[in-house]
């Protein structure tokens, strides 16, 4: 094996680690409500904390899981802490999570096949002289 070649696929379980810290992170609405916050701003610790009915210590503790998955910056000027967002490891997992998209867009397309089909159907059915069976008024149904 080359020297490049096993360079890269030792990157690969850094890789898959940090993208498990990016959506583990992601998956606590704390957290993401955080990012939304931060969104475009630098902010203090005590910035983010005020809208969230939880103390600033576990405030705190979010962001660091947010830092570790490399999705906040934090800036420490003596006690003073500024947190900013770090996209890219988003992006990271936008691109991880399009590989299934093809999937979903041929999920999408058969769901679109049957629609046309059924439709077609309807259109023969009613171009055949055949209509629908009238429906039995809700109140009356039970007398019937």
């Amino acid at each position: 094996m080359t020297p490049q070649l096993q360079l890269a696929e030792d990157a690969v379980p850094d890789e898959k680690a940090r993208l498990d810290e990016v959506f583990a992170a992601l998956s606590d609405p704390v957290r993401r409500a955080i990012l939304v916050k931060l969104d475009g701003r630098d902010l203090l610790v005590s910035e983010i904390a005020a809208p969230f009915a939880i103390s600033l210590q576990a405030v705190s503790k979010h962001i660091q899981v947010l830092v570790r998955a490399g999705l906040v910056r934090q800036e420490r000027t003596g006690r003073i802490s500024r947190c900013r967002l770090d996209a890219g490891p988003i992006d990271a997992a936008a691109v991880w999570l399009n590989r299934y998209s093809k999937y979903w867009q041929a999920q999408f397309d058969l769901l679109a096949a049957a629609l046309d089909d059924a439709a077609r159907e309807r259109a023969a059915k009613r171009g055949r002289g055949e209509r629908r069976k009238p429906r039995t008024p809700r109140r009356n149904r039970r007398q019937a």
